[in-house]
C-alpha cells in the first residue's frame, strides 16, 4: 500500500463515527467529515442517509434518492435519528463547544459564526466534532461561550451523546467515569506528549494508546479515486 497521509487517517477516523449507525441522517460539516460520511455509506454503514444540505437525500455518488422536507428533517433532529459532525472553535474537557465568539460575550475580542444549531444538535441527537488544527487555542480549560452542550450540562437530555472528537493529532472520546475527554487513539506519527502539549487541559490517557486504524486498500481507492479525486482533504489537513 502506498503511504497514507494524515488527512486520510482523519477521513477514516471521521467515517468510524457512523459505523453501524443504521438508518440515521449524517450531517458532516467540513471536507474531511463529508468524505468520511460518504466512505462510511459506501462500506460499513450502507443504510446511512446523506443529504445535499438543503432538501434532498442523495446517494454516495450524488444521485438524488429522495426528498427530505424541513419538517421531517426536524423530526430526525429532535428524535435522536441524526448524527452531526460539527466544527469547534473551542472545546473543553467535557465536550462543551464554542463557535460563537472569543472573549467575554458582552464584549468579545472576536466574533465567530454564532450559536446557530449547536444547542439543538447536542441536546437532541448524537454530535461529534472535527478539529483540523489541534491546539491549546481550541482545546481549552473552559470555553468562552457554550454553544454545543457538554456532558457536565446535559444530564437530563435524552439523546445527548458525543461519540468522538477527531483532530489532526488523534481521536478522543468521553469514556471515563466523569465523562471527561480521553485520548482514544493517536494518528501514526503523533506522540502522547505532542497531544498533551497541544491541549489546554489534562486529558485522560490510558496506559496503552492504540493508533488510529489505517484505510484498507479498497477504502484508500475509494477516497483517492472515487470520493475525493481532487484531494480536497489535503487542503484541510496538509500533513
Amino acid at each position: 500500500m502506498t503511504q497514507v497521509s494524515r488527512a486520510e487517517y482523519c477521513v477514516i477516523a471521521c467515517a468510524e463515527a457512523w459505523r453501524d449507525a443504521g438508518e440515521v441522517l449524517a450531517s458532516p460539516m467540513g471536507v474531511i467529515p463529508s468524505v468520511g460520511a460518504r466512505l462510511a455509506r459506501r462500506t460499513f454503514a450502507p443504510d446511512l442517509l446523506l443529504t445535499d444540505g438543503e432538501a434532498l437525500l442523495i446517494g454516495p455518488d450524488g444521485a438524488v434518492e429522495g426528498w427530505l422536507p424541513y419538517r421531517q428533517h426536524l423530526a430526525l433532529v429532535t428524535g435522536g435519528r441524526r448524527h452531526v459532525m460539527m466544527g469547534a472553535s473551542q472545546i473543553d474537557r467535557y465536550g462543551n463547544q464554542n463557535i460563537s465568539c472569543i472573549g467575554d460575550w458582552a464584549r468579545p475580542a472576536r466574533q465567530l459564526l454564532g450559536v446557530r444549531g449547536a444547542p439543538v444538535n447536542t441536546l437532541n441527537n448524537p454530535t461529534s466534532y472535527w478539529v483540523p488544527r489541534h491546539s491549546r487555542r481550541v482545546f481549552v480549560e473552559q470555553v468562552d461561550m457554550v454553544c454545543g452542550v457538554g456532558y457536565d450540562r446535559a444530564a437530563d437530555a435524552p439523546h445527548h451523546r458525543i461519540p468522538r472528537v477527531v483532530s489532526d493529532l488523534g481521536v478522543f472520546d468521553f469514556a471515563t467515569p466523569d465523562h471527561s475527554m480521553r485520548l482514544a487513539s493517536l494518528h501514526p506519527g503523533v506522540s502522547v506528549e505532542q497531544v498533551r502539549e497541544a491541549t489546554g487541559f489534562a486529558l485522560t490517557v490510558p496506559d496503552e494508546v492504540p493508533y488510529t486504524r489505517g484505510p484498507s486498500a479498497r477504502e484508500l481507492e475509494l477516497i483517492r479515486d472515487v470520493i475525493d479525486p481532487a484531494d480536497t482533504r489535503a487542503r484541510e489537513v496538509g500533513h
